[in-house]
């Protein structure tokens, strides 16, 4: 039986660059070699597509050295027409052929690649791949209109107020007032990134214009939210296979020990003050409800490929923070360890996500 050819597209140019190469690194090293082969396709900061090197241990986390992909002269050159699934590679020596593919895997955090860009050119090749589709990415990348169209599905979000910059600047005391109506603790955010890049707790509405600037760095659109109460606690959804309902993990717990929050450093680095609890300890009608409402948020948003949905648990009610439409596949990501536990081994999700793709 013929392999089917997956290129993995990782990199890009967002600010999560070195996470989604060291996803990539994770794939590589665990893709079923049996039923794929792979090519490597990095993407720079500057977003030229190159030829990277099949090697996992490369795009290893490294809190010293953070994995990236760089400019090694090489240049994918995709199919020129829906006509061709032909992928080649210009180097020194002139182009070659690298063969047709049949899946495009990107894993790709953030913006360019997350939010709708790199699914609307696949498609524009015709050429299938992994995860949601261009209207899904776009609207999980984007946390207000994430926000906006679940509260419209009767799914149980945290209030928040949503500013721009330039509103911002306009009339700030108006948006003062707007936001302290929150309450304190509140979370500053971009409104168009992840990985906590760009977060901030503010404790003190002294802290509030130094965390907006935050966010600001980030993203011209930023969100404030209310605080919850309660348990952080998450879970992977992927789409159904021939029509089924979307299926749900266990959950899993972030408890924070010795940090205000589920930063950059404790998600990708392993920094000290948090403990990942998979299975966490739900009560059997509680995972249920959990299960239900994660399953409603995907469907809510397009149903497609696979995502992490992101809750705060007060004890009566699930808050749904996020949905993650391209959750990390690093060794210390909650989206595997979700599935781990659920009985579904690492290489058997990536084998499942392709083959959901293929059959979409």
């Amino acid at each position: 039986m013929d392999k089917a050819v997956v290129a993995v597209l990782f990199g890009g140019r967002s600010s999560e660059h070195a996470i989604s190469s060291a996803t990539a690194g994770g794939v590589l090293r665990a893709i079923d070699r049996d039923r794929f082969d792979v090519i490597p396709v990095g993407i720079t900061r500057d977003g030229a597509f190159v030829l990277e090197d099949d090697d996992p241990d490369k795009f290893a986390l490294n809190p010293e050295r953070l994995p990236e992909v760089v400019d090694n002269g090489t240049r994918i050159l995709w199919p020129d027409s829906i006509r061709s699934r032909e992928l080649r590679v210009q180097d020194a020596d002139g182009i070659r052929s690298l063969g047709d593919i049949d899946v495009v895997f990107p894993i790709l955090h953030g913006r360019f690649g997350e939010d709708g860009t790199i699914q609307g050119f696949l498609e524009l090749l015709d050429l299938p791949y992994v995860g949601a589709g261009l209207l899904m990415s776009a609207i999980g990348m984007d946390k207000h209109t994430t926000k906006s169209v679940l509260k419209a599905a009767g799914v149980p979000v945290v209030p928040w107020v949503t500013v721009t910059e330039a509103a911002l600047a306009r009339d700030r005391d108006l948006w003062h007032r707007r936001i302290r109506a929150l309450g304190l603790p509140a979370f500053v955010k971009p409104a168009r990134a992840g990985s906590s890049v760009g977060v901030s707790k503010v404790s003190e509405w002294s802290e509030l214009d130094a965390a907006l600037a935050t966010a600001f760095a980030e993203d011209g659109t930023v969100l404030v939210e209310q605080a919850v109460v309660g348990r952080e606690v998450e879970c992977g959804v992927l789409a159904g296979r021939d029509g089924d309902a979307p299926r749900v993990s266990v959950a899993g717990e972030i408890v924070i020990t010795g940090r205000d929050f589920y930063d950059f450093e404790a998600k990708y680095l392993d920094a000290a003050g948090i403990e990942l609890v998979c299975p966490a300890r739900l009560q059997g009608g509680e995972l249920a409800e959990m299960q239900r409402v994660a399953a409603r948020a995907f469907e809510a948003l397009g149903g497609e490929g696979l995502a992490r949905v992101d809750f705060f648990f007060t004890g009566t009610e699930f808050f749904v923070n996020e949905v993650n439409t391209m959750p990390g596949f690093t060794p210390i990501s909650m989206f595997p360890k979700c599935w781990i536990a659920t009985g579904m081994s690492y290489r058997d999700l990536i084998s499942e996500l392709i083959d959901l793709a293929r059959v979409r």
